[in-house]
């Protein structure tokens, strides 16, 4: 393994309520020498006065202007006090929660014409009508999240194996490691209980694997929603990203911990988690590293207004700016928290943060999913997520009431075969739509390859349809269509007067 080092209270009890892809589970974790994570906000030339004080800085992000930083404990008031910094707060660690909804993985789905039967994602954007003209090649996707399964032979073809790695406790990792934690859902009628026993929701394993690889499931399958391929070319078989011919990296932020109710000390269990440190850590290296897109599928709760000045916020606002100003155009999930994000002022992270490309979920009929945040000039563009306008009419099974019957109308995607014990599954979630847009980013840098973010942004927003105007509150320029978005750029088809709806 190669390892390379380069609170406030209301913002705590703003994260505290949710259940989006993102829950508040505490401070993040003291080392075994007592030390613990501080997010730092500061100038040029701080690093060294932090060390000078006798602090660890492990990552300078956006150009030295945030800093995770390792000391002791209440140590924020000392560090706010050093020359240059502008706020310094205590990390906090999240616990990953799942998607709005999702079907475990079916062993006998065979993978053959899927895209027919289940890929309605990709027949409503386009998708493969999109791939004639560019599937990405030569861009690349970073995908942020629980990591991308190794094995997966729709994810293999483009998956750059070495260059994936681990952020975790400020530290940027790579290779192998041996005693990895990975969580498998429990079976049942495998597990021996007593009658008033509960049961877990994961059996817990550990491994010996790549540290990008996936220990949840969740990344694998929007990794596959971005950029799944079949190495021959696609025939209808497996599963078609929007992206087919982009390189696909794994960028893993969460790693599994045992936590528990400080309340409550029986009541142990592991959750995977993260920080907002190493996932800010995994923006910054993807601009660095010249990815075209980084793709978020995760977030935070509602926050309210008063929050916007925390160190947090100003924290994600640098470096996500400073990624855009790289070229990396950042696709960030808009949340599930079925919130109007405008009203009140209350905002996500890190969706809201400006830079970011906001993304909700639509549904089959193109209406917004019943989960799905939304808000005007909150969100960017809407795309297939899953599900549809009510979780009733999501759950019918009979298709003659609906065209796409449950489970069919979620998003179909790779898993991974060692973690939910099938290669396919459905899903539903903003943590769907968003790679569906980080996927359209490759097919439009792989076209122009020299646009910035902002003109790769306002390329997807020009092909969108399904929206009258650029500012819907709950599909922003519309739901995106891969190949309007081509034509346009390719110049190939579509109207240059488009006045950036599609229509």
């Amino acid at each position: 393994m190669t390892r390379y080092s380069h609170s406030r209270r209301r913002l705590l009890q703003g994260i505290a309520g949710t259940g989006v892809a993102l829950s508040f589970a505490g401070l993040a974790s003291a080392t075994e020498d007592g030390r613990v994570q501080y997010l730092v906000v500061g100038g040029r030339g701080t690093k060294r006065r932090l060390e000078d004080e006798g602090f660890e800085v492990r990552q300078e992000l956006a150009d030295g202007r945030v800093m995770v930083v390792y000391g002791p404990e209440d140590a924020a008031a000392q560090l706010r006090d050093v020359r240059g910094v502008q706020a310094a707060e205590r990390d906090v660690r999240f616990e990953l929660e799942k998607p709005a909804l999702e079907e475990p993985a079916q062993e006998d789905v065979e993978p053959t014409t899927l895209y027919d039967e289940f890929l309605w994602d990709k027949q409503l954007t386009e998708s493969l009508e999109a791939n004639r003209l560019a599937t990405g090649a030569g861009s690349r996707v970073a995908i942020i999240d629980t990591g991308i399964s190794y094995i997966h032979p729709d994810l293999l073809p483009n998956l750059q194996q070495d260059d994936g790695r681990r952020f975790k406790e400020g530290f940027i990792d790579s290779g192998t490691e041996e005693d990895i934690v990975v969580g498998r859902p429990v079976d049942e009628d495998d597990y021996d209980y007593d009658d008033d026993e509960e049961i877990p929701a994961f059996d817990i394993d550990f491994v010996e694997q790549h540290v990008a690889a996936d220990v949840e499931g969740h990344g694998t399958h929007v990794g596959g929603i971005a950029a799944a391929s079949a190495d021959e070319g696609f025939d209808g078989t497996g599963v078609l990203g929007t992206a087919p011919g982009a390189d696909l990296t794994s960028f893993r932020v969460f790693w599994w911990i045992e936590v528990g109710d400080e309340d409550d000390p029986v009541d142990e269990r592991w959750a995977p988690t993260t920080t907002t440190g190493d996932v800010l850590t995994a923006i910054d290296y993807a601009a660095e590293q010249g990815y075209d897109a980084a793709n978020l599928s995760l977030g935070t709760a509602p926050l309210p207004p008063e929050t916007n000045r925390e160190p947090f916020v100003q924290a994600y606002r640098k470096v996500v700016q400073n990624a855009v100003q790289q070229g990396t155009v950042v696709t960030a999930s808009a949340g599930n928290a079925e919130t109007d994000l405008q009203r009140g002022g209350v905002f996500s992270l890190p969706n809201s943060t400006q830079g970011a490309m906001s993304i909700s979920a639509t549904a089959p009929n193109d209406e917004l999913s019943f989960y799905s945040n939304f808000g005007t000039s909150e969100i960017d563009v809407g795309a297939p997520g899953g599900g549809y306008e009510t979780l009733e009419k999501t759950n019918i099974e009979d298709p003659d009431e609906v065209e796409w019957p449950a489970p069919t109308n979620l998003v179909f995607s790779t898993t991974d075969p060692l973690v939910e014990g099938a290669p396919y599954g459905w899903k539903a979630g903003t943590s769907m739509a968003a790679p569906q847009v980080a996927g359209l980013v490759a097919l439009v840098r792989q076209l122009e390859s020299g646009a910035g973010a902002r003109q790769v942004e306002n390329a997807i927003k020009h092909g969108a349809e399904e929206a009258s105007g650029r500012s819907s509150p709950e599909l922003g320029a519309g739901r995106i269509n891969a190949l309007h978005t081509v034509e346009r750029v390719d110049g190939s088809g579509g109207n240059d007067n488009n006045d950036g709806n599609g229509q």
